[in-house]
């Protein structure tokens, strides 16, 4: 019998999922809270990922301001999904600013205690106004965000689905400030939170990182909301650290393995990949991947962790403290990862994006 196209892909998923020992019956919600710069790079080949795993049911994609501005990372968000045939997602506008720090008074902080090697929507590299969306290169997207906010929307999604919902985070905390706020049933109504935040000694001679190892974009960018987000109370929190990241590395090797699949999505990877720079490293995408496969995590240890808000030369850098500490501030348990079997989670990486999409409900 001759397959039609869409049956081939069907039986290509299916097998995929077989072979990685998935269920459907096992599919896992979560929202994906991202700060989506784009085209290409660490965030969207984390939605990219979600969105190809069998095992993940994604119920939205809430978009903050973070590596760029939120409303051009909407456009990259909506335009991605486009690309994918995925527009049944819903794409939700977060927080468009941090809740206190501001690009002023930053730059007059760094006056003061030294530039920081990157600075996000707010680098002088590529610095624009809020709310300009410049030119896209994989074009303009066709489709609209939804009209409910990203913060009203992740509360709406853990009442109607009481301890079922992963927050996965892989922005500034902005918008989990915010729901947290807002209600106060937010966090222990959540299944969990996984974050790509927060640094302790990463071994590494980049200059983000060598001299101020405790700093990290996603806390430095809106400390504020890292000090509300991890005080919450949540059931379990898991943390992916800079320490982590940085050994990992998306290859030229693995970009032409994903690039012979010849999908709309590895078109797009191959299009947009941008090597070095620190952009290599898969900051989000093994937070997402550890989260679908925790057995990717070979060692992880237990700590309390807090932010620096104190507006001084640590201003927004990572705190941690260990359970012999006698904490006398609201802090909760975080599992931070520490070592990953990296050949593992880059063959699922390069498998996942491989896959014609992800359509299988």
């Amino acid at each position: 019998m001759r397959l039609s196209l869409p049956s081939k892909r069907l039986l290509i998923l299916l097998a995929l999922t077989a072979s990685l020992g998935w269920s459907q019956q096992q599919r896992r919600k979560v929202i994906i809270d991202e700060d989506c710069s784009g085209p290409g790079g660490s965030n969207l080949q984390t939605v990219a990922l979600m969105l190809q795993s069998p095992q993940v049911e994604v119920l939205g994609i809430t978009v903050a301001s973070g590596d760029q501005w939120r409303d051009e990372e909407v456009a990259h968000t909506l335009r991605l999904l486009e690309i994918m045939d995925r527009t049944e997602i819903p794409v939700l506008v977060g927080a468009a600013f941090p809740l206190v720090r501001t690009r002023e008074e930053t730059l007059l902080w760094q006056e003061r205690f030294g530039k920081v090697a990157y600075s996000g929507a707010w680098d002088a590299r590529w610095w624009h106004e809020p709310f300009v969306i410049p030119p896209m290169p994989e074009g303009t997207p066709k489709t609209k965000a939804a009209a409910e906010d990203a913060v009203h929307f992740m509360i709406r999604m853990v009442h109607q689905y009481p301890h079922e919902v992963t927050i996965y985070e892989g922005a500034p905390m902005t918008d989990l400030a915010l729901a947290i706020s807002l209600d106060t049933h937010f966090a222990e109504l959540a299944q969990e939170l996984v974050f790509m935040g927060g640094s302790l000694s990463p071994q590494t001679e980049n200059p983000e990182f060598a001299n101020s190892p405790r700093h990290e974009f996603n806390f430095w960018f809106d400390p504020e909301a890292a000090y509300i987000v991890l005080r919450a109370p949540w059931k379990k929190i898991v943390c992916t650290p800079t320490d982590i990241s940085i050994k990992t590395s998306f290859s030229p090797a693995m970009l032409k393995q994903i690039g012979s699949a010849n999908t709309p999505l590895s078109r797009y990877l191959a299009k947009y990949y941008s090597p070095g720079d620190g952009n290599d490293i898969m900051w989000d995408e093994l937070a997402a991947a550890a989260w679908i496969d925790p057995t990717l995590i070979t060692r992880k240890q237990t700590l309390y962790m807090g932010v620096d808000i104190d507006h001084g030369a640590g201003y927004g850098n990572t705190l941690t403290w260990t359970s012999k500490d006698d904490l006398k501030i609201t802090t909760q348990p975080v599992e931070v990862q520490v070592d990953l079997d990296t050949k593992r989670f880059y063959d699922m990486f390069v498998q996942l994006m491989s896959a014609p999409s992800n359509h299988v409900h």
